[in-house]
């Protein structure tokens, strides 16, 4: 684990060390781009998982939204909230009873070629069938000159353990070409 995912690990998920995360899986998007990128079979053998990523979308603005699906459930079980910064301002967003959890912005087909946003974030407890499940997340971008960051929570209101998770564009768009994505699970301290 590279020092500064140390630390954000560290940071979001308490007292953990590199020999507490376990490689699941990677997708990396390949030529042409993806519609979505999905995780299935995730085994229930980890307190915590941790998602990072880097993403590009394809859409013709400088920005994407993109949002994230627990089990194949499209039903209105999420809620989540979301603090954006650049620096000079602040903004929030939130959805309560919607059919995804927003999860991070991302550069898109007008920023900067080549530039990618990163994004790390923690599903809690996700395999516990006593409690509904909770997001929490930090990512970043660059915005053709002018970074943003993002601050985010969200829960999926299910006590089903979660064996598969799908992220989509909320613009249906698509993920560009070498957009990258980890799972990892965290074990119990």
């Amino acid at each position: 684990m590279t020092p500064v995912l140390g630390i954000i690990a560290s940071s979001v998920l308490g007292a953990v060390t590199a020999t507490s995360f376990e490689s699941i899986a990677t997708v990396t998007v390949g030529s042409g781009g993806a519609a979505d990128v999905e995780f299935t079979n995730i085994p229930g053998t980890y307190t915590h998982l941790q998602l990072r990523g880097i993403a590009r979308s394809d859409r013709g603005q400088t920005q994407d939204f993109w949002e994230i699906r627990f089990n194949s459930d499209t039903g209105t079980n999420y809620s989540w909230h979301l603090l954006v910064g650049d620096g000079s301002t602040a903004s929030t967003d939130a959805g309560a009873n919607a059919t995804y959890a927003a999860v991070f912005y991302s550069s898109a087909a007008s920023t900067t070629a080549s530039v990618f946003s990163g994004s790390v974030f923690d599903i809690l407890d996700y395999a516990n069938t006593n409690k509904y499940k909770t997001l929490r997340g930090l990512s970043g971008m660059d915005y053709n000159g002018t970074g943003r960051m993002q601050f985010w929570s969200g829960n999926w209101r299910n006590t089903n353990a979660i064996t598969s998770l799908k992220l989509t564009s909320n613009n249906a768009a698509n993920f560009a070409q070498y957009s990258h994505f980890a799972l990892y699970g965290v074990k119990s301290a």
